[in-house]
């Protein structure tokens, strides 16, 4: 059993819509899961024997999407236990130091001051169908059930959401927050692996274009493979979104692993190595966080549920 701990930010800065966690919150867990488990890389450990016994106690700590914060902050804190990470970057945005498309929709609506958007295409629901937000709280409030919804339609569907967006808050700057390939050499000398998370974020499993799939698993592996010297073998699912095709194109593409979230432990007995699930820890409550790390909360949610 692998406990694969995945991270996105780790900041000092706040965010009501997707909070970073904070700092002393990451070295608690750091601290916690090193000392309960043999942390190791999950791509140093995927293919071995040792992983299936009992008597090993196997974690891993990941990261998504390719944050400054990730070297910044998170790398002193691992460096500190002695702790091997694995990150999961997308290309574009560590090209062109741009946003993934779900920090690009949440800052939108932080910041705009304009009131007026027309977002009435005939596939929103009606609470999401509106001409105009006329405060900063009511397009938190509104953006916090537009994205939900966005990841459950289709890729081109969302894509005209997005420009419709960007086309109405024209007044918004976007802040250039992620790391570059100097950055990612860095953490790859540190002993850290640098693996793909596609090229733009786009949800895999919703696109309908195999050549733009392809293009998303082949391109970011192609651009790591030049900035860093190695083909990586891990995909990480955006926003855990895969079916059967996407795994498919995935072993095509040359990649050994794939990742998605699913907020339960890894069984490597039972589970495909494309699907390797992970448990995601979020900037809460120290209790709730250790919840998390042991997977009680889930368990406790299933109860829930059956009751």
């Amino acid at each position: 059993m692998v406990r694969n701990f995945l991270f996105h930010r780790v900041n000092t800065h706040r965010n009501p819509l997707w909070d970073p966690m904070d700092l002393e919150l990451f070295d608690k867990c750091i601290s916690y899961i090193s000392k309960k488990y043999q942390v190791k890389l999950f791509e140093e450990i995927a293919f071995s024997s040792e992983i299936t016994s009992s008597k090993n106690k196997y974690a891993t700590i990941m990261f998504d999407d390719g944050y400054k914060d990730n070297i910044l902050f998170a790398s002193p804190i691992l460096k500190k236990y002695n702790i091997k990470a694995s990150f999961y970057v997308v290309t574009d945005c560590i090209n062109n130091n741009s946003l993934t498309w779900t920090h690009i929709l949440e800052h939108a609506f932080q910041h705009t001051e304009i009131k007026n958007i027309d977002l009435n295409f005939n596939f929103l629901p009606e609470e999401l169908l509106l001409k105009s937000l006329e405060t900063k709280e009511h397009r938190s409030q509104y953006v916090a059930k537009l994205k939900p919804f966005l990841k459950t339609i289709s890729s081109d569907l969302r894509q005209q959401v997005l420009d419709r967006i960007l086309e109405c808050y024209c007044d918004v700057e976007f802040p250039k927050v992620m790391m570059n390939w100097d950055d990612l050499r860095s953490l790859n000398k540190m002993g850290h692996y640098i693996g793909s998370h596609s090229v733009s974020h786009n949800m895999l499993g919703t696109m309908s274009d195999e050549n733009e799939i392809k293009k998303e698993l082949v391109q970011s592996a192609l651009d790591i493979e030049k900035e860093l010297g190695y083909k990586p073998i891990t995909i990480s699912y955006p926003i855990g979104s895969f079916n059967e095709r996407v795994k498919e194109m995935s072993k095509s593409a040359g990649y050994k692993i794939g990742l998605a979230v699913k907020q339960r432990i890894y069984s490597p007995e039972k589970d495909d190595l494309f699907e390797v699930s992970r448990i995601e820890l979020y900037n809460e409550s120290w209790w709730k966080t250790k919840l998390r790390i042991s997977n009680r909360l889930e368990d406790i949610k299933t109860l829930i549920r059956r009751k």
